[in-house]
């Protein structure tokens, strides 16, 4: 057999590369990111995190101990402008430092990504003071992040919880049920944006009717880590990304 010339050519990603490290179950953010980066010179890489069937402070405590090796199956070739790890309570109770430290350690990337730091660069830019949080899980899940945003300097003025804690339900949640939640938390006039927790739940579709009937932003996990890493990877996103974070620049630093 003879072997035939070849050349080597640049990287799919000429735009931007980035890496998303999603839970075993989520059904929900590899779909948002490929609708939100449709670029095709912008490259996706998606590795799988073991995550259990509830999400529960004991099944977040073992993805810590797990993210190193999952981080370490993305193709290592690639050179990353921003890896992110998709969950807003693991980052909560795992912590932002140690989910840098613990990605850095198994991955080449300029930036590490999560949608907790990412939803409190959106209220920044948002210049926000208070919120209405929609949670849908447990309270030894969901109380750790009010307690999280509170420490941060924002009130929580309403909360409320679909109390799930098999995390192949949060997928089936109906948006319309998530709409109806955000429309309570939102509905207080001292409320100046609604904060939807979780990678996994479905809210792209309802995120601009709900600014249009509340008069106020909506932020979601995915959205916001979406337009975190766009900026950090300066990716190009869709046109069409719903939500009035997607006009707003990241805060000085």
């Amino acid at each position: 057999m003879s072997h035939y010339p070849y050349r080597l050519t640049g990287p799919i990603g000429s735009a931007a590369t980035i890496g998303l490290i999603a839970l075993q179950v989520d059904e929900t953010i590899e779909q948002d990111f490929r609708r939100l980066f449709p670029a095709r010179d912008v490259a996706i890489y998606v590795n799988r995190i073991p995550s259990g069937a509830a999400l529960t402070p004991e099944t977040i405590a073992q993805m810590g101990r797990d993210l190193p090796a999952a981080a370490a199956l993305l193709p290592q070739a690639a050179d990353y402008d921003a890896v992110a790890y998709g969950c807003t309570s693991g980052t909560t109770l795992i912590g932002i430092d140690r989910v840098r430290e613990l990605v850095q350690s198994a991955v080449n990337t300029r930036h590490v990504a999560q949608p907790l730091t990412a939803t409190l660069t959106a209220f920044a830019a948002l210049d926000l003071k208070s919120i209405g949080l929609v949670s849908p899980y447990i309270d030894t899940v969901s109380g750790p992040m009010r307690e999280t945003f509170e420490a941060a300097g924002y009130r929580v003025l309403a909360m409320v919880s679909f109390g799930e804690e098999v995390e192949a339900n949060v997928a089936r949640i109906d948006p319309a049920s998530i709409h109806a939640a955000a429309m309570e938390v939102g509905s207080d006039p001292e409320t100046d944006a609604v904060f939807l927790s979780c990678t996994n739940l479905r809210t792209l579709d309802i995120i601009e009717d709900l600014e249009a009937r509340l008069g106020k932003p909506v932020i979601s996990s995915n959205q916001a880590l979406a337009w975190h890493m766009a900026q950090l990877g300066d990716a190009p996103l869709a046109e069409d990304a719903p939500g009035q974070l997607f006009s707003r620049p990241l805060p000085a630093s």
